[in-house]
């Protein structure tokens, strides 16, 4: 062992050896321990000679890639001061790059006695490496060639939430011994797909390494959807084939040859750890007074603003130095395109509370690199003060649970409803117009992976959660939701049509929305949970995505039709706020609210609770242009669009134009791809529960 240097952190190999090097501030020794080419058994303990800055190193001339290894810390064993150092736990650095192995539970992964009358303030001495995973050096060389980041503009984006497992464990193109790993999402068959249906960027539920639950596992369950994280430079190991990290970066560039970004679901907010009475796996053995967020005055507990046990302390610069090397290693090295940050108050609380200066939020802001990617933040947590909506600094985008809430409410037929609906619509402006904020700042969305699915959310009034074994106790209660009639499946022609026109309906609310609109996987395609709300432990066909086509075989067509109208029409996706003033130059306003009779929406009219339809027109000439095949700029298309919530059929007059409006779509209509249509008439009348788009063309 050579005294090497002490950075980077982690096992950086150099072509000849590798450097090894451990942050801690508080330890007293630190052992390498490196293990077989099976991970069974170790066969060596070595001291890292070097301790400089707070970090441990050392240098090991003779390790190549491969090699498997983990730490022994020492230390006090002090909980009531926040130390719970125990040189019997294998510990996992917080750096690896690549895990092996999967964590088999056992009392002896636990720094105290397992039922021991003390609690934790007792000490285990058991070695816990034979339950452990353990790390591995690797060999980051890859060939990226010619790839490109897609790079659009914000306001051009359409995610699409997906998991690795759940999108490929049943897919017909994706080869069985692929399945449930980045090598079948880059199958032929998934990019194709992807490509096809016209979204610029995957988001990818967690990836980086995680547990599964004790009580879980106990029960036969997983932690299927991966919010448990464990290692966060490391990809989920059950994710990876023999191709190693190599794969995931052959996804990426697949997906970047396709045109789409990679954006990760990342969960930096808490550990797998868990709270005081949690298992000793990585950074509570290594230091977990620095690394976590220890309650000021009783350092044996954790603050627990996610509801998980733990938080990371990144008020401490080494543990936010960790987090955003990962999130660089991530981009630089992994090739991602941004970042989803799950419970992002967390991480900007300061003394407990949410500040827009945290240093997290300053050091992203400050970051060439991490400030030129996607950031998207979930602005919540489940703390004092920790709804956050609106309130990230610019260069954010966020989750907008409002605007789900309300699309949900409004075709659920609900009163009152107009008024919210209209904001959301527009982008929100009401939550993002300030410090220079765009409508891309709102993240919309009608469903995601944590409730319903779009056909479940128009086939169930009530959660089926009982597969979960908490007796339907999980989930949210409040869904918003409507089952058109019949609770679950119905072979009623009636209802399968009205549910049918409903995810119609809200799709196309999404995707014409101002904003960005975020698909969940598997709604273009009617995917079902049989009405499980909450199915984060269902690793099992109740959350797999079945490619076998349902009732609804006209919705991928459908979908792909929308994003195409979105795409090919920047009224739909602009980069400005409307302002609802007069276009100078024109006579006519960038957006107008219509009643039926063609009248514009006066304040009383927005008061009437009972109204459940409403009208848009939207100018095409509102400072924003396409550019033509020549280069030269031109104004888009005027739209009309028309929402009926209503039971009953609503006649609008149409504006006076000197030619009749083309119908782009109609959701009563029950066909795969909309074919436009001319209508010769001064009213259109919308069915009940509808969406109609009009379109004026400029040139008429």
């Amino acid at each position: 062992m050579w005294p090497g240097l002490p950075y980077p952190l982690g096992a950086t190999w150099n072509g000849s050896g590798t450097n090894f090097a451990l942050f801690s501030a508080h330890a007293e020794k630190v052992e390498l321990c490196l293990f077989n080419g099976s991970g069974a058994r170790e066969v060596a303990r070595i001291a890292l000679p070097e301790y400089s800055n707070e970090i441990w190193h050392g240098y090991l001339p003779d390790v190549r890639p491969g090699q498997r290894y983990g730490y022994r810390v020492y230390g006090p064993y002090e909980p009531r001061q926040g130390h719970r150092f125990n040189p019997h736990k294998l510990l996992l650095d917080p750096y690896a790059k690549r895990l092996r192995g999967t964590l088999k539970w056992n009392d002896a992964l636990f720094g105290y006695v397992v039922g021991h009358d003390k609690g934790d303030l007792s000490f285990d001495r058991r070695n816990s490496a034979r339950f452990m995973p353990k790390c591995e050096v690797i060999d980051p060389a890859f060939t990226w060639g010619l790839d490109r980041p897609p790079a659009r503009p914000w306001h051009e984006a359409v995610f699409y939430e997906m998991h690795v497992r759940g999108f490929t464990m049943r897919h017909p193109g994706v080869s069985r011994t692929a399945r449930g790993t980045f090598a079948g999402l880059s199958a032929p068959g998934v990019t194709e797909y992807l490509k096809g249906l016209g979204i610029t960027a995957v988001e990818l539920q967690p990836v980086q390494a995680f547990l599964d639950d004790r009580h879980l596992v106990e029960q036969g369950l997983s932690n299927y959807w991966g919010y448990n994280t464990i290692g966060f430079f490391a990809p989920h190991p059950e994710y990876l084939g023999e191709g190693g990290i190599g794969e995931f970066k052959t996804f990426v560039q697949l997906m970047h040859d396709a045109g789409i970004e990679v954006i990760l679901d990342v969960v930096y907010n808490h550990t797998a750890e868990g709270n005081h009475l949690g298992p000793t796996l990585s950074m509570r053995g290594i230091d977990n007074q620095s690394y976590y967020y220890l309650v000021d005055g009783d350092p044996r507990h954790y603050n627990d603003f996610t509801g998980t046990g733990n938080a990371l302390e990144l008020r401490h610069p080494s543990v936010l130095g960790m987090v955003t090397d990962s999130l660089r290693y991530w981009v630089q090295e992994m090739g991602v395109d941004g970042f989803r940050f799950d419970l992002a108050t967390t991480l900007a609380r300061v003394s407990g509370e949410f500040n827009e200066h945290a240093s997290f939020l300053d050091t992203v802001a400050q970051d060439p690199t991490l400030s030129a990617v996607r950031l998207i933040a979930e602005p919540w947590d489940v703390g004092d003060g920790g709804y956050r909506l609106g309130q990230f600094p610019p260069r954010w985008a966020e989750w907008n649970d409002r605007y789900r809430d309300t699309v949900r409410r409004f075709w659920k037929g609900d009163e009152g409803q107009l008024p919210e609906l209209a904001s959301r619509l527009a982008g929100s402006s009401d939550i993002y117009d300030r410090r220079g904020r765009r409508p891309w700042s709102s993240i919309n969305f009608v469903t995601a992976h944590d409730g319903f699915t779009l056909h479940d959310l128009v086939s169930y009034n009530h959660k089926h959660n009982e597969a979960n074994l908490e007796d339907n106790r999980d989930g949210a209660d409040d869904n918003h939701s409507w089952n058109c009639g019949v609770e679950g499946p119905s072979d009623d022609p009636e209802v399968i049509a009205l549910r049918r026109r409903q995810k119609r309906n809200m799709l196309a609310t999404l995707l014409l929305s101002q904003g960005v609109p975020m698909l969940l996987a598997g709604d273009e395609r009617g995917h079902t949970q049989g009405g499980n709300n909450n199915a984060y432990c269902q690793d099992n066909e109740i959350a797999w995505l079945d490619w076998t086509m349902g009732e609804d075989k006209g919705l991928p067509a459908f979908t792909l039709a929308l994003i195409r109208l979105r795409r090919e029409h920047i009224v739909f996706h602009r980069h400005r706020f409307f302002q609802g003033e007069t276009i100078p130059g024109t006579a006519h306003k960038d957006v107008v609210w219509l009643k039926p009779d063609g009248a514009e929406m006066a304040a009383a009219d927005w008061q009437d609770g009972g109204r459940r339809s409403i009208a848009l027109l939207v100018s095409g000439a509102a400072g924003l242009y396409h550019l033509t095949s020549h280069g030269e700029k031109e104004p888009d298309d005027d739209f009309m669009l028309i929402l009926n919530a209503a039971a009953e059929a609503v006649e609008y007059a149409l504006p006076r134009r000197p030619a009749w409006p083309v119908v782009e779509l109609d959701t009563s209509r029950d066909e795969g791809e909309p074919a436009p249509r001319r209508h010769h008439e001064a009213c259109y009348t919308a069915p009940p529960r509808s969406l109609v788009v009009l379109r004026y063309d400029r040139r008429d």
